[in-house]
């Protein structure tokens, strides 16, 4: 086997991460995961992670290597994620790649779930297998960063999508809204919510817009869930949302008789009071999404409660549209408290600035966050 260079290494892992970006809609609550084996600059397999309970990327890779005939011993593995190391709804990905005796495997990152957590890694290296980590890992963090927020933090990735005039202006005061950005915008961003698992609003907009929620725009083989919160318990049983597809209440106040109703619709209350009257617990809410397997939580709702989750510390990345225009005295994107200091501002950096039609697409993140999951998936770079 020819030694690979760095340039190599990279190339054949923006492979493999190719191969993960295309599973982006169907893999969760499981990680998006690819892979490519390589032997001389040739591809003997490749493969990316099926929805669960199918296969992992790993051993797609190598099935697609038998498929061709090829064998895999000697070869250079390429993965995103630490191969996993336990048994789930599939036999660990280790086992079937110590069976194939590849020569060498290279890791972007490491799977913080405590049932992995480096252990796949020492079995490859105790075995003899040359391992490299921490290629293209910020390219690989950033298709998993709710996986590994929920592993590492007990928390989802949250991001929180805007649509806005140059002058930060969201709507006229009359409610109008729709549309501010343009259609290619539009897609966009549903292309957002269909990456996500869930796609959360405010009773506001449940209101004033009726909206359902789903995903128009793009092609996809899964639909998120939809998720409310009306900590007054007020939503109406009508509201076309409620279309047979699972829908989340979260609320602050108790009918048992509106939640056995809404259950028929295939809708679950879900009782999470906060400290004042009437309004639910927002960080316990994405506590929540976690522990019942949710990655990523797709915000689209009004200025008072993308100002109350801001301002929970619950939101780790925006997602903004702006529009090529001015509306001048109309009504803001986030409701802030009033500052006195400017130590007190909400601080972000941008990681991205694309032109989305004739509208601009900013993406900002909480910069701390971010450096946290950084540390959690990288690997100590031992070969």
């Amino acid at each position: 086997m020819t030694k690979a260079s760095e340039s190599d290494d990279i190339y054949w892992m923006q492979r493999a991460l190719a191969l993960a970006e295309s599973v982006l809609y169907t893999t969760a609550p499981n990680p998006r995961v690819g892979c490519v084996i390589v032997r001389d600059g040739r591809v003997l397999g490749e493969g990316a992670t099926q929805p669960p309970g199918g296969p992992h990327a790993e051993v797609c890779a190598l099935r697609d290597a038998e498929g061709r005939q090829e064998s895999v011993e000697g070869a250079t593995l390429y993965v995103t994620l630490e191969p996993c190391s336990h048994f789930g709804r599939t036999p660990p990905c280790v086992d079937a790649v110590l069976a194939a005796r590849p020569a060498r495997v290279v890791v972007a990152i490491g799977d913080p779930n405590p049932l992995v957590n480096g252990q796949g890694l020492a079995r490859l290296r105790a075995a003899g297998i040359e391992v490299t980590t921490g290629v293209c890992a910020p390219e690989a963090l950033a298709l998993n960063a709710g996986f590994i927020s929920r592993m590492s933090r007990g928390l989802p990735w949250v991001w929180m999508k805007m649509a806005a005039s140059l002058d930060g202006r969201s709507a006229l005061h009359n409610g109008l809204s729709q549309w501010i950005t343009g259609p290619e915008a539009r897609a966009d961003g549903h292309r957002w919510r269909a990456r996500s698992c869930v796609v959360l609003t405010g009773m506001g907009t449940i209101l004033k817009d009726d909206p359902q929620l789903n995903v128009r725009s793009v092609e996809t083989p899964r639909q998120p869930r939809k998720a409310v919160v009306d900590g007054r318990f007020e939503i109406p049983e009508d509201a076309r949302l409620f279309d047979g597809a699972e829908v989340i209440v979260f609320t602050a106040r108790e009918d048992a008789a509106k939640s056995e109703r809404l259950a028929q619709q295939n809708a679950r209350a879900v009782y999470l009071p906060g400290n004042a009257p009437d309004r639910v617990d927002l960080p316990a809410m994405m506590r929540w999404f976690a522990q019942e397997q949710f990655n990523e939580v797709h915000v689209e709702a009004g200025a008072g409660l993308s100002g109350a989750l801001v301002s929970a510390g619950c939101v780790d990345e925006l997602l903004l549209y702006l529009a090529p225009v001015l509306l001048g005295d109309a009504a803001g994107m986030v409701r802030l408290p009033m500052l006195t200091h400017l130590d007190g501002a909400q601080r972000y950096e941008f990681i991205d600035t694309s032109a989305v039609g004739q509208d601009l697409r900013l993406r900002a993140r909480v910069a701390e966050n971010w450096r946290q999951l950084m540390q959690r998936v990288a690997l100590p770079a031992l070969s």
